[in-house]
């Protein structure tokens, strides 16, 4: 997406939510998204605006509101509490992110454990040889679970 940032020069971009099948049909949502190009050439936002954007991107403050922010930024940095919070944070969120992928993991394997059963006890009742109890048993399903599939197969 950066290409085609570079490629307008917009220092505004706007997106809403549409079908990409069919541009006239919006979501209703209200959602809308705004890009604000650091690197945009073009007279497309206010004067106002142009100086945060040179601000931001690395450029000297040259009004009251951008060196207001830059007074701001300098007291966040040397905010010694500020700073060790937002590292706990941090942590925090590595932490989480880690069980999520912990439990997605563990998720898995059990729906692909879950899943092969069931394979194997769609193969047992398409063979007839067993009774739905000795399938339930072989499987670890429960016999309703049996049952089921086999209720399945039936309207297939």
């Amino acid at each position: 997406m950066q290409k085609e940032f570079r490629k307008y020069r917009s220092c505004i971009y706007t997106f809403e939510n549409r079908c990409i099948q069919d541009l006239g049909l919006r979501l209703g949502d209200d959602a809308t998204k705004i890009i604000l190009n650091t690197k945009g050439t073009m007279d497309d936002i206010t004067p106002e605006m142009k100086k945060v954007l040179d601000f931001i991107d690395g450029k000297e403050a040259t009004d009251d509101y951008t060196r207001a922010l830059e007074q701001e930024i300098e007291a966040v940095r040397k905010n010694e509490k500020w700073r060790l919070d937002y590292m706990t944070l941090q942590m925090r969120y590595r932490e989480k992110y880690e069980q999520g992928i912990e439990q997605g993991i563990e998720q898995g394997i059990e729906q692909g454990i879950e899943q092969s059963k069931r394979q194997v006890a769609l193969k047992m009742l398409k063979k007839n040889k067993l009774s739905i109890e000795d399938i339930a048993l072989y499987t670890g399903l429960t016999i309703e679970q049996v049952e089921a599939i086999e209720g399945d197969l039936q309207t297939l």
